[in-house]
């Protein structure tokens, strides 16, 4: 991996003079050692890289021992960022000096920029543009991406803000990197059948974080390969299959033989993996996932098929997938080579339902409709991934307590990247982005990207260009931090503060608080909705915000909250975004939310002291 120069402040070796200094009274003994005993000593781990730059100091050989190509600098690269080994190949040459002092600047840039994300954007979104500087970051990517990742992986419940602002980082860059293979594989001619490689786009994208690969899905695929070629031995030890190396694409035309690869793949994945189709918890976006295929065993029949049909053809049986209607199959041809064919003269393979073979007849009893022969008809790998992702964006309409809408924002995203002039959904990603509150100045984008390809969608268009536009100045107006003072007369009724755990005395849950209010803020009509002039102190009380542990954030009346007496950690994905630390009793807040409460942490220490120190005692 190149390395660019670092500046001299990143320097871990001292310079040495042209000539070598003589020798320290007492080193005589050490650099008389066998060249692999000192290689030893300088790669056991004792040694930090400034001990290795100071030894290195000392004499010509020890230099030489500690040259930047050396094992030296390698071993202490590795030992520092192990997970970065795997991008260097053995037979490379690499300066692991430079490649040090490159990665050890990267870290530093890293940091510093999490460390601004929190001051920056505390009260909003992080904007389109918000990622600007990480992209203008030079060195390698991998480097900035392996801190991030360190981060994420720093142990204990402190540092929470920082792993809130590292997430979405390495969330973002991860995304933009998969989006850009994704459109750069779209672009392949249409003969190119990779549909697993196309799965795995999908299932990187919406996983960025997750360590998925196409080397790492295929080879687990391999494994089931091996399983067949076992099982196929027992029923033809002379199968053409059998002698199959990997990575060939030959394929087997007699029926029979391949009849027989089916048998044993059904076989292999049914009865001895226990594969089948989710029945039980269809609408779960996992299904859709291939890593989790895999893992779980399950998947619906788009999911299913694709790994059926990936297996079937590394043994040689040219299976085809057909978008059928509701129920995504697989076709196998029965027919003579180039004769003229119909739907009649193929078997359909329902991967969902345990590979079992199917008649015209029998898929239309599956979905219980007639279907006409254009829907038999074979799909290429762009249409198959537009289905998946069709899925998708259904599952993410249909999310209810995630409240950011992750999923329906990554479908949509790998939706316009296959068809980016889909009015409909550029329309759809508007008013998400709107309703969210984020990134105003892409709604505005999308509108005007919009407009152009339909002009009859004036009508929309003009509605949320006017709405985003007092959004944008509404920002522009505001000054200032509003600073809320418990020791002011308003806010004398207000009995909890933010970073504790409460729970909920109706519905149970249990929360922390992030912010409150004297009174309900919200309007009538919200009021109206949540009953609150139910409540015998009406919305004449505090109200506060708390994260939930299901992942929602609500706005809960004082009277219906009361401390947990066993408090736990919230799991909730905004938890960094509020707060630096978990203490096991209550939340610390992050430097920008104590702006904004400056009395409530003390208070804070006050409640823990009074119910949690007293429970103990009363405990022991």
């Amino acid at each position: 991996m190149a390395a660019a120069a670092v500046d001299s402040a990143m320097e871990v070796v001292p310079a040495l003079p042209e000539e070598a200094s003589p020798e320290p009274a007492g080193l005589s003994c050490l650099v008389n050692l066998p060249g692999e005993v000192l290689e030893y000593i300088l790669c056991s781990g004792s040694l930090s890289a400034a001990d290795i730059g100071r030894v290195s100091s000392t004499c010509r050989r020890l230099r030489e021992l500690c040259q930047s190509s050396g094992k030296v600098w390698k071993e202490q690269f590795r030992v520092r960022w192990p997970s970065l080994m795997k991008h260097y190949s053995p037979t490379d040459y690499v300066n692991w000096l430079e490649e040090y002092k490159v990665r050890q600047k990267a870290g530093l840039e890293a940091r510093k920029i999490v460390a601004s994300f929190s001051k920056r954007f505390f009260s909003e979104h992080v904007p389109c543009n918000g990622f600007s500087d990480i992209e203008n970051l030079e060195g390698p990517e991998i480097f900035f991406e392996d801190e991030l990742v360190c981060i994420l992986n720093m142990e204990g419940r402190k540092a929470l803000t920082w792993k809130y602002y590292a997430k979405k980082i390495l969330y973002y860059l991860r995304q933009q990197k998969i989006l850009n293979n994704l459109k750069a594989f779209l672009q392949q001619p249409d003969d190119y059948e990779s549909y697993l490689e196309g799965a795995v786009y999908i299932d990187q994208y919406c996983n960025p974080l997750s360590d998925i690969s196409l080397k790492d899905i295929q080879a687990q695929i391999d494994g089931i390969v091996e399983l067949v070629c076992k099982t196929l031995r027992g029923i033809n030890g002379r199968h053409p299959s059998l002698s199959f190396k990997a990575g060939e694409s030959s394929m087997i035309m007699e029926i029979e033989l391949q009849s027989q690869v089916l048998d044993a793949m059904n076989y292999v994945l049914y009865d001895q993996l226990k594969f089948k189709g989710n029945r039980m918890d269809y609408y779960n976006a996992l299904n859709l996932y291939m890593h989790q295929v895999l893992i779980r065993r399950t998947g619906i029949p788009i999911s299913m098929s694709l790994l059926y049909l990936t297996i079937a053809r590394q043994l040689g049986v040219p299976l085809e997938p057909v978008n059928f209607p509701s129920h995504f199959l697989l076709r196998w041809c029965q027919g003579a080579e180039g004769a003229a064919l119909d739907i009649f003269d193929y078997i359909y393979i329902d991967a969902f339902g345990k590979g079992k073979q199917l008649t015209v007849k029998e898929c239309e009893y599956l979905v219980g409709q007639h279907v006409t022969a254009a829907l038999y008809g074979v799909v290429n790998v762009k249409k198959v991934l537009q289905r998946m992702v069709g899925n998708l964006l259904s599952l993410g309409k249909r999310e209810g307590i995630d409240q950011s809408y992750q999923l329906l924002r990554d479908s949509l995203d790998l939706y316009l990247a296959m068809y980016p002039d889909q009015v409909q959904l550029l329309l759809l990603q508007a008013r998400l982005y709107f309703h969210l509150g984020i990134w105003p100045e892409k709604v505005l984008d999308i509108l005007q990207h919009i407009q152009t390809l339909d002009p009859g969608q004036h009508g929309a268009v003009g509605y949320l260009v006017q709405h985003t536009l007092e959004h944008i100045e509404r920002k522009k107006e505001e000054v200032g931090v509003e600073v809320k003072l418990r020791s002011h007369e308003k806010h004398r009724d207000v009995c909890y503060s933010i970073g504790l755990i409460m729970k909920h005395k109706r519905y149970g849950y249990n929360c922390v608080i992030y912010g409150w209010d004297p009174t309900c803020m919200m309007g009538h009509e919200w009021i109206r909705n949540m009953n609150v002039h139910s409540l015998p102190h009406g919305h004449h009380q505090p109200f506060y915000n708390v994260l939930v542990e299901d992942g929602s954030c609500r706005y809960a009346a004082q009277e219906n909250l009361e401390y947990n007496v066993e408090p736990q950690e919230i799991s909730h994905p905004d938890v960094g975004r509020y707060f630096s630390e978990f203490t096991g009793t209550h939340y610390i807040p992050n430097a920008e939310l104590e702006i904004r409460y400056p009395e409530d942490l003390e208070s804070v220490y006050e409640t823990v002291q009074n119910i949690y120190s007293a429970k103990k005692e009363n405990v022991e």
